[in-house]
């Protein structure tokens, strides 16, 4: 299956104007190659479907077929000059997907003084008409809501416009999210964590905002596959630990031994129904192989959340989403929650025992044993991290009053300080306007006490992925 993210991208014309002004047609056209080349992310899992210059009403049709048989994930409608909004609607229509106008000028300004001095009126027509994409735009944003599309603008220049062009790759970033998350099988293991009545949630729901598919999992099956391990295997996996992890002395070969065994069985079950992310919680109690495997299942979940299949705790389905988001993004995602509130240095703590992600800790990820999970049963390893220092993301998928899901974000920044070493990730957050502002304005929207926390200021994609997905958002700071 091909599922590279497709984007449709089409420029407008009017057909009446080729045999009036010589040459203005292929200078449209190169416009168009323009923005195409620009669009092209070679071995970036992007493909773009260029339909051409449309100049006609039976054009935008065949268009709007093509577009749509091309399966694409977005539309950039790139404005070259005035056109007839009839040459667009049909596109855009037929193609049902959400649409970009590009409304991008092919300099900065036209060279009036030249311009004048051209003393033929046909050819001065001409050269502005090459100059003249913002006059369609009322027109066709004017149908656009008539006929009830929503659409998204860009305006700026064609080159040497560095706040056009990272907008555009925003919206392909977004594009991309939205396009990975609707191939993405998210794994649910075991059962809610009881009592946390703020994760539970709609998982019909979840596939109807962020499509994908939801393979229920048994631990029954993760145990099975543990008896299966071969001591080469388990022997490989210690060595594995002590590269990627800075396991400390205190770790008995017996527990780093347990963990790995249950690290293989996690990569095998994750390739057996092909897992793009996690979420999981059993006690196993009364069932000693199911408590062997949940109890020593940290290790092998960071190592599976390091390649791109995060890994939630407590079930939180809705974290896991955000995790994946945040990892498709590029930023990580270590799975969080309010840890404390630092008064003296105006930081808020935030973090969580479970996984974390390597590739997004300030140093080597430590290897601690816990006598106790507090608040869960067994005992084992578990990995302290901090995030890296600098700026981060917060992100939370929160259920609203009205049974929709919006997007919650903050930019941070992440600080050096003391952390809590107890085995856990945590770290040290900074927030513009201050702790106590952040903490009542993030409380203010319902989130769930968890949330994903990444590197990155990356809101802006985050909203643009909001508007692909129909939800809501919101960006407290």
């Amino acid at each position: 299956m091909n599922t590279n993210t497709k984007i449709g991208l089409f420029g407008i014309g009017l057909d009446a104007y080729w045999p009036q002004f010589p040459g203005l047609e292929t200078r449209l056209k190169s416009y168009l190659n323009s923005v195409q080349q620009k669009l092209t992310r070679p071995g970036g899992g992007v493909e773009v479907v260029n339909v051409g210059l449309v100049d006609t009403a039976p054009k935008a049709i065949a268009a709007g077929h093509q577009l749509r048989q091309a399966d694409v994930d977005i539309i950039f409608l790139h404005i070259t000059t005035y056109a007839l909004s009839s040459t667009v609607l049909p596109v855009v229509q037929r193609a049902k997907v959400p649409v970009i106008i590009l409304n991008l000028q092919p300099a900065p300004a036209i060279d009036y003084a030249n311009f004048n001095k051209m003393n033929d009126r046909t050819k001065m027509t001409g050269d502005w008409l090459a100059h003249c994409s913002a006059c369609s735009v009322p027109e066709i944003a004017n149908v656009f809501n008539r006929a009830n599309i929503t659409f998204h603008q860009v305006t700026g220049m064609l080159d040497n416009d560095p706040e056009a062009w990272r907008e555009i790759d925003q919206w392909i970033d977004a594009a991309h999210v939205a396009n990975r998350m609707w191939h993405n099988r998210l794994g649910l293991m075991g059962h809610y964590y009881g009592g946390m009545l703020d994760i539970y949630t709609d998982t019909t729901r979840q596939c109807a905002y962020f499509g994908g598919h939801i393979e229920m999992l048994e631990v029954d099956e993760l145990a099975n596959l543990r008896t299966q391990v071969t001591p080469t295997q388990i022997t490989d996996r210690i060595q594995s630990f002590h590269d990627r992890f800075d396991v400390q002395p205190d770790c008995s070969h017996e527990e780093l031994a347990r963990a790995a065994k249950t690290s293989v069985a996690l990569d095998q079950l994750a390739l057996a129904h092909d897992l793009g992310s996690m979420a999981y919680f059993y006690n196993g109690t009364g069932n000693e192989a199911n408590e062997d495997a949940t109890s020593s299942i940290i290790l092998g979940n960071s190592l599976l959340t390091a390649r791109g299949i995060p890994v939630a705790g407590e079930y939180e389905v809705k974290n896991a989403q955000a995790m994946k988001i945040m990892d498709l993004l590029g930023a990580g995602g270590s799975f969080s929650e309010f840890y404390a509130m630092d008064f003296s240095d105006d930081t808020v703590l935030l973090g969580h025992d479970g996984p974390g992600h390597l590739a997004i800790a300030q140093g080597k990820i430590k290897v601690r044993p816990l006598q106790v999970y507090h608040g869960k049963v067994g005992r084992g390893l578990s990995v302290e991290m901090a995030v890296k220092h600098g700026p981060v993301t917060l992100l939370s998928v929160v259920e609203t009053r009205d049974g929709r899901l919006k997007l919650l974000t903050a930019h941070a920044e992440s600080v050096p300080g003391p952390i809590l070493e107890i085995g856990n990730t945590n770290s040290r957050y900074k927030f513009p306007g201050g702790l106590r502002n952040f903490v009542n304005t993030w409380n203010s929207h319902g989130p769930a006490h968890h949330c994903a926390i990444g590197i990155g200021h990356v809101a802006p994609k985050l909203q643009k992925l909001a508007s692909l997905l129909n939800l809501d958002f919101a960006q407290v700071c």
